[in-house]
């Protein structure tokens, strides 16, 4: 009787150790959360919502796109580094949360995460409303000069990229002053109604209004005009200002996540980057061609960027 009981016991724990395993082998079995550390409407919320339609029959799992707008992005990539490492939340993660790193001491450091891609890159730009009295780069130069700090910027929050870009310019006497909207909609809204002359960002995100002349491009920060739809604006180089800091987007999930499920993410994500809607997507976007990098190369492109921030930081706080 006594060995009968040892064998169930054993046939028990060798048949919940078979039904774990295949728990364990089931990845997704339940939606996969994609935080969009951003408000709607802009290029990190595009990107999101792009991928997780191309991405679900592939993985045969839903993913809804849950923005956590703040803190340049610091916000929603708290909530994805709080939530279990089990490739159940995935997050976008761009340069001007990266520069953080740099600028300021964010509660997450770069060992926390752990990158399945670089999805989108592209050069940065100033935009003006279509009807400015700002023509040119040399009338934004003048008034900025001649009264310091009253133009001013809609950017994407302090510590970030955009605000690095506007403390270089202060160092060559052109002063603006800042003003952080964590949502896009609000920064294109402050520029069409008024509340703010120049508003930094990114080609691509504004397309809609480029397109339909509400919005007009005046400083591409690029060494070369690599834009053919912008060849007449003048790249950052040529404008004596030695700012480029290309924006990036990318997507990543959070350290010690199961090796398996971040192989099964990367791989998804290779295969949709190669997908002929998410090259539309990035012309569509203004973004480069080339833009993707695979999650085995994306860590050295996330460690080569956060080098430049800290010289370009460090290079600021010495002037």
């Amino acid at each position: 009787m006594l060995r009968n009981v040892v064998l169930a016991a054993a046939t028990g724990a060798a048949a919940l150790a078979a039904g774990l395993a295949s728990a364990q082998e089931k990845y997704p079995s339940r939606p996969i959360e994609f935080i969009v550390p951003w408000g709607p409407g802009g290029g990190a919320d595009q990107l999101a919502r792009k991928m997780a339609r191309l991405l679900e029959p592939e993985l045969k799992a839903s993913m809804p796109v849950l923005n956590v707008p703040g803190g340049t992005g610091g916000t929603g990539m708290t909530k994805m580094l709080s939530a279990p490492a089990d490739g159940y939340s995935i997050s976008v993660y761009i340069a001007d949360t990266h520069a953080l790193l740099a600028t300021s001491n964010p509660r997450w450091k770069p060992a926390d995460f752990v990158p399945l891609g670089i999805m989108i890159r592209q050069p940065s730009a100033l935009f003006v409303k279509m009807d400015s009295p700002l023509k040119t780069w040399a009338d934004v130069v003048k008034a900025a000069k001649a009264s310091p700090g009253k133009l001013k910027v809609a950017i994407l929050g302090f510590g970030s990229v955009d605000d690095m870009a506007l403390k270089y310019m202060e160092t060559k006497g052109i002063r603006f002053t800042g003003v952080p909207y964590a949502k896009p909609g609000e920064r294109y809204t402050a520029i069409l109604g008024g509340h703010a002359d120049i508003l930094y960002e990114q080609p691509g995100d504004v397309r809609s209004f480029l397109d339909s002349r509400q919005m007009r491009p005046i400083l591409i920060f690029n060494k070369e005009r690599v834009l053919p739809e912008f060849a007449d604006i003048p790249s950052s180089r040529e404008a004596g200002i030695e700012v480029y800091l290309p924006q990036f987007r990318s997507v990543v999930v959070r350290a010690g996540t199961d090796p398996q499920h971040v192989r099964m993410l990367a791989a998804a994500v290779a295969k949709m980057a190669q997908e002929p809607e998410f090259y539309g997507f990035l012309k569509e976007s203004l973004a480069l061609r080339d833009s993707f990098i695979p999650a085995s190369g994306a860590q050295k492109f996330l460690d080569a960027e956060l080098a430049a921030l800290q010289k370009f930081a460090a290079a600021l706080k010495g002037k």
